[in-house]
C-alpha cells in the first residue's frame, strides 16, 4: 500500500527482520537487561517522537507518536491525515480521507504486548530474544500460550545505562512486517486529559 487502504487491515498486525544496528546473535535472555525493559515501559511518561513507519507493503507514513504506559497514539502526517489510539487493550483507527473508523481488540494482537498495564516481561509473555549492538538494545517477545500470534520486537538507544526508545517492529502470524522507527524522542509531555480517548473524532 502507499498510504492507507491496508493500514485499516494491517497495521498493527505487523514487523520485522532485527533492528538494523544490532548484528550480535542472541543469546541467553539476560534477566538485567529483560528488566531494564520492562522498568522502562513502566515508568516512562509523557514520551513524544517523530515516526516513520513502513507497512508490509513498502509504503511508507510520517507523523507523530505519543505514548504513556498502557497507551499509545500515532497522529498521521503523510500520506494524509489518519490517527491510531490504542488503549484498555483496543485499537481504534481513523482515516479522514477515507472516512473511515476501524476496531481491533489487541488481545491477540503484538501490539498488546507493549500496552499491558502493567507490561510484564514474563509468564504470559516469553522474551524470545535480547540483541545488543554498539549502545544499542534489541528485545523480543511473544505470548507465552500462542507465540504464533505475532512477535514484538523494540529496539532501544543504550548509553551510559539509559535507555531509549528508538524503533518498534511487529510480526504477524502470516509473517507480515511493519516498523516504526522514532526519532526526536522526548519524554515528560504533559498530555491533556482525553487525549488517548478511542472516542475522540480526527
Amino acid at each position: 500500500m502507499s498510504g492507507g487502504g491496508t493500514l485499516s487491515r494491517r497495521l498493527f498486525l505487523a514487523a520485522p527482520l532485527a533492528v538494523a544496528a544490532c548484528q550480535a546473535s542472541p543469546g541467553a535472555v539476560d534477566g538485567h537487561d529483560v528488566a531494564r525493559v520492562e522498568r522502562y515501559l513502566n515508568t516512562t511518561r509523557g514520551l513524544t517522537a517523530r515516526v516513520v513507519q513502513t507497512w508490509p507493503d513498502g509504503g511508507i507514513g510520517e507523523g507523530t507518536l505519543s505514548y504513556d504506559p498502557g497507551n499509545l497514539r500515532l497522529d498521521y502526517r503523510t500520506p494524509h491525515p489518519m490517527r491510531l489510539v490504542a488503549a484498555g487493550g483496543h485499537l481504534v483507527f481513523r482515516d479522514a480521507q477515507r472516512q473511515s473508523v476501524t476496531r481491533m481488540n489487541l488481545s491477540h494482537q503484538p501490539l498488546g504486548l507493549l500496552l499491558a498495564t502493567p507490561v510484564h516481561l514474563g509468564g504470559a509473555v516469553e522474551v524470545t530474544a535480547v540483541r545488543h549492538g554498539a549502545n544499542v538494545l534489541q528485545i523480543s517477545m511473544a505470548r507465552s500460550d500462542n507465540p504464533s500470534q505475532g512477535l514484538l520486537t523494540l529496539g532501544f538507544a543504550d548509553f551510559a545505562g539509559q535507555l531509549s526508545l528508538v524503533a518498534i517492529d511487529l510480526l504477524d502470524a502470516r509473517h507480515n512486517s511493519t516498523r516504526l522507527h522514532l526519532t526526536d524522542v522526548r519524554t515528560g509531555t504533559d498530555f491533556p486529559s482525553g487525549f488517548f480517548s478511542l472516542d475522540a473524532p480526527l
